[in-house]
């Protein structure tokens, strides 16, 4: 990590990241203890939700952790994670439906869905050599090589930027698969909604923090060349 002034620029990011963190836990910890009227499991009621779209052959497991739920497009698969897999609860239903609305996401070709898919690997490199390419780029008093770094991070605030899309309307493909269910009350279908737009919040945050360490690199680099 380099030190210097616009150290304070990743500080919004991680406040409000801070901030959505809590909001979620929060949110998902007060409907995790509201049961739903129906009474029947989050995996089983994703199953029907998606089965009524015409999707039959996704696979639906459990997996560590707390949060951890995902949906996996390359062998579609949507794993659920403890707190989820097996509740009832206002929280698990939409937690469950969101990653259902992946699913529907893969199944219909959302283009969003498609193009981060493809950038995962890319990213996933990226993340890791972004800032030692920087790095050395000023050890060796090497611009060019600072702008490479810069560009590679640059690929990861696409990638966070795409994610946005892609995760409000998963929540608003569940949103809607819930309600016209017909199996839930407005007050659980409300609670769906709290827990959503928390958890929406931390892909928001994600994003500005990127975004402002990006304009750090620049400016890094800026200042490196003046």
């Amino acid at each position: 990590m380099y030190y210097d002034w616009t150290i304070i620029l990743i500080l919004p990011g991680l406040l409000l990241g801070l901030w959505a963190q809590a909001r979620v836990k929060n949110a998902f910890e007060k409907y995790s203890k509201v049961h739903t009227s129906r009474g029947v499991p989050s995996q089983e009621m994703v199953r029907q939700l998606l089965y009524k779209e015409g999707i039959v052959d996704i696979s639906i497991t459990s997996t560590q952790g707390t949060l951890t739920d995902h949906y996996d497009p390359s062998s579609n698969t949507l794993r659920l994670s403890q707190g989820v897999y097996g509740s009832d609860s206002v929280a698990a239903i939409g937690i469950a439906a969101h990653e259902a609305g992946h699913a529907l996401q893969k199944e219909q070709s959302y283009p969003f869905l498609t193009l981060r898919s493809i950038m995962v690997p890319v990213v996933n490199i990226g993340s890791n050599l972004a800032w030692p390419i920087f790095l050395l780029g000023i050890i060796l008093s090497f611009w060019p090589l600072m702008y490479v770094g810069i560009a590679v991070f640059a690929a990861v605030v696409a990638f966070s930027l795409i994610t946005l899309p892609v995760e409000f309307n998963a929540s608003q493909r569940a949103n809607q698969m819930l309600s016209e269910s017909g199996y839930f009350t407005q007050d659980e279908l409300n609670g769906v909604r709290t827990v959503l737009n928390a958890a929406a919040l931390t892909y928001v945050a994600s994003f500005i923090s990127s975004a402002m360490q990006l304009v750090r690199l620049l400016l890094i680099a800026r200042r490196r060349n003046d």
